[in-house]
């Protein structure tokens, strides 16, 4: 049983984990659980659980955080009527039958391949937020038809791969098919609740041998407590941010600072 101090500086962590996600969420439309992840790996890490189905915990966890996330940010960028209720109707199915896949695969994989995965992803996430151009199109709206119903299970699985909400791929989507970034923004909320809600339930299935303690199949129920109490209270005034700010310069530093983040989750792996 790790010692009082380490629990301590544990609680205060994911304290300020969760106050840091629930405002990326608001205003950047990432998804807290991109930086929820690797801080959740850390700390089960430190505290000595480090089994072979640790990132599937992390992961279950932080989408089971994004849950309450989204609903918060999806109510709050609502009342600025920025949520594109057409895409989710259109999109919701297919990001949802993605995420059930993802949920499938993933619970079947060692740690150390998730590990490697996000470290990926992350990257490319990492790449196109620093370097990506606002003016860059695919089309000048939504993809219907065959193109939606290949994109849409895709968004939804790689997301669960990930842990996160449906802003680090749904954002960059929409935008590349002339969707607002404000607009984007809101309704990739939306993404997120599609997401994590049946992957979620998935999760909660998994049974996680050596599981830290109130676990409850792969989602650890003090980290869920401790991170959403700060990410409700943090995700309105992303949303606020986002709407009174230029986010351009703060996403470069995120983009920097996720880039970093999957070459140490990469370093890990090989490493380990």
């Amino acid at each position: 049983m790790p010692d009082t101090t380490l629990l301590l500086q544990m609680l205060v962590l994911l304290l300020v984990i969760g106050a840091f996600a629930g405002v990326l969420a608001g205003l950047l439309g990432v998804g807290g659980g991109i930086v929820l992840v690797p801080a959740f790996f850390y700390a089960f890490q430190t505290l000595g659980y480090d089994g072979p189905q640790l990132m599937q915990l992390c992961l279950a966890t932080s989408l089971a955080t994004i849950i309450v996330t989204s609903v918060r940010s999806v109510l709050s960028h609502n009342k600025k009527g920025a949520v594109d209720w057409d895409i989710l109707r259109r999109w919701g199915p297919g990001i949802a039958l993605g995420a059930i896949a993802g949920v499938m695969v993933a619970s079947s994989m060692r740690s150390n391949t998730l590990q490697a995965l996000f470290g990926v992803l992350g990257m490319v996430i990492g790449l196109y937020l620093g370097l990506g151009r606002a003016e860059w199109r695919l089309g000048d709206a939504m993809p219907g038809g065959l193109r939606r119903a290949v994109i849409s299970p895709m968004v939804g699985f790689l997301s669960v791969l990930m842990g996160i909400g449906g802003g680090s791929f749904g954002v960059p989507l929409m935008s590349l098919y002339n969707t607002p970034i404000h607009r984007a923004v809101a309704t990739a909320a939306g993404f997120g609740i599609i997401i994590a809600v049946p992957s979620v339930i998935g999760f909660l299935l998994m049974t996680i041998a050596g599981a830290p303690p109130f676990t409850v199949g792969a989602v650890n129920l003090p980290a869920f407590a401790l991170t959403i109490t700060m990410t409700l209270m943090t995700a309105p005034v992303g949303v606020k941010l986002a709407h009174s700010m230029d986010a351009r310069p703060l996403k470069r530093f995120f983009a920097i600072f996720i880039t970093f983040v999957a070459l140490n989750m990469l370093r890990k792996v090989l490493m380990g």
